[in-house]
């Protein structure tokens, strides 16, 4: 088996074609690590989550990573990590139009909602949801491919 490093071009191919990472954010010094849906477009990636832990810490401490990955075999894998910053996007003032474009990507996909929007235990029934559409303004991909073969 070969590691080697992806290009800042396969790199984002991989996060292109995938539709489900791994976010990390970090509070005080304690990592939490969820699965979350998420849309790529120009230097962001765009999210959506109900109000709960993932979204505090990352209020709390802006700087986030996701992982995305893809495995072809045993032997044969791409991972790719990103690095950003987190950005809140409500659906009013200077955000509003980054939000909807958010939205307009996220919908594209089946069940985007769920990973961010599904909580444990009995739903309750609310009349309006409380949900935070996000970015990740990206500032760093790094990624690795196992392969086997010859270099």
């Amino acid at each position: 088996m070969f590691i080697k490093e992806l290009s800042r071009h396969e790199c984002s191919s991989l996060v292109q074609a995938a539709h489900v990472a791994r976010l990390a954010c970090c509070k005080e010094g304690r990592p939490y690590v969820v699965p979350i849906t998420y849309a790529f477009a120009g230097n962001c990636l765009y999210c959506f989550s109900m109000p709960g832990q993932k979204i505090d810490w990352m209020r709390a401490n802006p700087h986030v990573c996701l992982q995305v990955d893809e495995f072809s075999g045993e032997r044969q894998w791409k991972s790719v990590l990103v690095f950003g910053r987190y950005q809140e996007l409500p659906p009013e003032g200077r955000w509003q139009r980054e939000c909807m474009h958010a939205w307009s990507l996220l919908e594209s996909r089946p069940n985007w909602w769920e990973p961010g929007g599904l909580k444990p235990g009995k739903p309750e029934i609310a009349a309006a949801s409380p949900h935070v559409f996000f970015c990740v303004d990206i500032d760093e991909m790094t990624g690795r491919a196992a392969f086997e073969g010859e270099a």
